[in-house]
């Protein structure tokens, strides 16, 4: 049931407010490790600052995170990185943060995109299409429209509402680790990724995996003079096939994929000449960690699975596999079936989207959750504009209806939660 403040604050939210800022953000390249994710950080505290909220914008200091034991690994170089936290006041601790990234991963290869700029923001029947689209910038428009529109309501919070803009999320979560080791904290946190309208409640983690295989060079019209590099690949892609079939016979009821926890090489490199017979073969690519698993024992049953491999080749246990774990390390992250901030996003998206309440999900993918629950000690779940399936894809869009029903329904969880002065 909507009250007269909630409906004010509803009132106003600017649709085109939040679509001319949700193509702003697109149209900032914002890659992860690149200028322009500093650059959209500044921008984001700008934004905030515009909007009334106490501003604390700081340099990370990247020796010290990296010395921290608990830092969570990152993949993309970078020389410098910020943090940005906005809050509403009130009294104590923020009583809900909302969440999002920054950053993008890279575009491809530009001849996939349509109209081959990937970070143009283009708007076709209703939907914007871009490179970070839904992944997450969608998201981040949607909290910076519940905190304008607060404001412009004119309603005055009981307890605080933070909003965190974090750098470094698809390669590790530096900019999340950097945010909850400066101190930053609260009673529960949103993080508005793309969640297809449902709620999600828990996802697994990932490791980075590298692996070298050496092989024999030799011309290739002598080709069995040599070892190709290629040819001893296969046996170790073949073993991790079967190894990602254990690890998902039983996954946890609440995911909607058959595979929650995939094994996937993303690249492969091998020899140096077409007529040389390969002498050495790089594959890196992505391994899931189960709910509730150690990322240390996801390492160990892979490390077995190729060790296993190695034994029964001659070659390979003569020239054994270079194996190391390089970028971040995301562990799985859940949030407690009871806890009440679940109804609570339920209660609230039902009461201002057309629908059924969403169901509780868990998603197959590592996220800043597991940062904000672990170091931060804060209640978190994931719901927000967009659907997963368009993320890091040449067809990278989100409708913006879906960014306004999500800027409504929290912005409606945010009254509740903060409560307001009357």
């Amino acid at each position: 049931m909507i009250t007269a403040t909630e409906a004010r604050a509803l009132a106003a939210i600017d649709a085109d407010d939040v679509v001319s800022l949700l193509g702003e953000l697109v149209r900032i390249p914002s890659v992860t490790g690149s200028d322009a994710e500093s650059d959209l950080q500044h921008r984001c505290a700008r934004l905030l600052d515009e909007a009334g909220l106490d501003v604390d914008t700081w340099k990370l200091d990247l020796d010290a995170l990296t010395d921290d034991p608990r830092f969570p690994g990152t993949e993309a170089p970078r020389s410098e990185g910020y943090g940005v936290v906005g809050t509403l006041p009130g009294e104590g601790i923020p009583a809900l943060v909302l969440q999002g990234h920054v950053d993008v991963v890279p575009t491809g290869d530009l001849g996939k995109w349509e109209d081959r700029d990937p970070f143009s923001a283009r708007i076709d029947r209703g939907v914007l299409h871009g490179r970070g689209a839904c992944d997450m910038k969608a998201g981040l428009a949607a909290n910076v429209a519940v905190v304008r529109a607060v404001r412009r309501a004119g309603i005055e919070l009981i307890r605080p509402l933070a909003l965190h803009a974090v750098i470094s999320e698809e390669d590790g979560g530096l900019g999340a680790f950097a945010t909850m080791t400066r101190g930053h904290r609260g009673d529960a946190a949103v993080i508005t990724e793309p969640t297809s309208r449902r709620v999600v409640t828990a996802n697994a983690g990932s490791l980075t995996f590298r692996m070298e295989i050496d092989g024999r060079a030799a011309h290739a019209s002598t080709r069995h003079e040599g070892v190709s590099a290629i040819d001893k690949f296969w046996p170790l892609q073949s073993a991790l096939t079967r190894l990602e079939e254990r690890r998902n016979l039983d996954p946890d009821p609440r995911f909607a994929t058959a595979v929650p926890y995939p094994i996937s090489v993303g690249t492969v490199h091998a020899g140096d000449w077409a007529s040389s017979v390969p002498d050495l073969l790089v594959a890196e690519g992505r391994m899931g960690v189960q709910l509730d698993e150690d990322p240390d024992h996801a390492r160990a049953a892979f490390e077995d699975a190729i060790a296993d491999t190695v034994e029964r080749d001659p070659w390979l246990r003569d020239h054994p596999v270079r194996l190391t774990w390089p970028g971040g390390r995301f562990a799985s992250g859940r949030l407690d079936d009871g806890h009440p901030l679940i109804g609570e996003v339920q209660g609230a998206v039902a009461d201002v989207v057309p629908g059924p309440a969403p169901a509780t999900t868990a998603a197959p993918y590592g996220s800043d959750l597991r940062l904000y629950a672990g170091i931060g000690g804060i209640p978190t779940l994931h719901y927000g504009p967009g659907d997963v399936r368009f993320a890091h894809a040449p067809r990278e869009q989100v409708a913006i209806e879906d960014v306004l029903d999500v800027a409504r329904a929290l912005t409606v969880l945010a009254l509740r939660r903060c409560g307001v002065r009357v």
